[in-house]
């Protein structure tokens, strides 16, 4: 189960971070460009953290609260790095409003301000990112 924790970290703290996941994902695409399975990217990106020395916590899962009511809908945040910013992996072929939706629900859940929706299926990486804030 996941607990929130509320950090009062500077906007450029949290962007420095973004940064650095940013870099690791860059060296996932670089290596294994785009066409496989969100699972390989997932197992490839979280290789890099461990590099990196990056704290992460892999396939979160996310309960959904309604009123009183706890539901184990068996949603799973991708990645969750030093408790301040969720990863949303895909790989499809394009991003949809609807892939937007989904990481900020997942933030709102989960408490955390900041997000990365990755999509590694483009040439390019730099153009399968998103970063979002609530």
């Amino acid at each position: 189960m996941l607990k929130a924790t509320h950090h009062r970290d500077t906007e450029a703290q949290r962007d420095a971070l973004s940064e650095l996941v940013i870099g690791a994902a860059i060296e996932v695409h670089r290596h294994l460009g785009p066409g496989l399975l969100e699972s390989a990217y997932e197992a490839c990106l979280c290789y890099e953290l461990e590099q990196r020395q990056i704290v992460f916590q892999r396939q979160l899962i996310l309960p959904v609260q309604y009123k009183a009511l706890t539901l184990d809908a068996s949603y799973k945040i991708d990645l969750l790095v030093e408790n301040r910013l969720l990863i949303e992996l895909k790989s499809v072929e394009k991003l949809l409003p609807v892939h937007e939706a989904q990481l900020l629900t997942y933030m709102k859940l989960a408490q955390v301000n900041t997000g990365l929706l990755m999509n590694f299926n483009v040439a390019v990486l730099t153009h399968g990112l998103k970063r979002m804030k609530l």
